[in-house]
């Protein structure tokens, strides 16, 4: 569904957001529990069959309204539907989120963001000496 220019479609993009996207250990959201959620926390009149529409390429001209709605409610920005750039560097940013994710380490990350740069220094510090005992072949991380 890509267009002639290469740019990606919308249903693309918004296919990824549901392989992408979904709470740890399950699968992807439904059409219908992403309409629904889009209603009660944002208010925005969303069906589960437009949304498939949407995510199929049978509808292709969203609202912003309805856009907006859809990255609010997957954390993404509008410009991800809107901008290819913006769109890779999000996915990026995606499939970091869910190798930390499968390899269990999201909330180490979580908690390390948190604290100030000379501990974030102080933590990296004692990660690459853990690092050099479990790997004394001198392997890269």
């Amino acid at each position: 569904m890509t267009d002639d220019n290469g740019a990606r479609s919308i249903a693309e993009k918004l296919d990824t957001l549901f392989h992408t996207v979904h709470p740890s250990g399950q699968g992807e959201y439904s059409h219908a529990a992403v309409a629904e959620a889009i209603r009660e926390q944002q208010g925005v009149a969303i069906s589960h069959t437009y949304i498939w529409q949407l995510r199929t390429g049978r509808r292709t001209n969203p609202t912003i309204q309805h856009l907006t709605a859809l990255a609010t409610f997957f954390g993404v920005p509008v410009a991800y539907f809107l901008d290819d750039n913006e769109a890779a560097r999000v996915e990026q940013d995606l499939e970091l989120l869910a190798a930390m994710k499968k390899a269990g380490v999201t909330d180490i990350a979580l908690r390390a963001a948190r604290l100030s740069p000379g501990s974030r220094d102080t933590v990296t510090a004692m990660l690459d000496q853990i690092w050099l005992l479990e790997h004394p072949e001198g392997e890269a991380p």
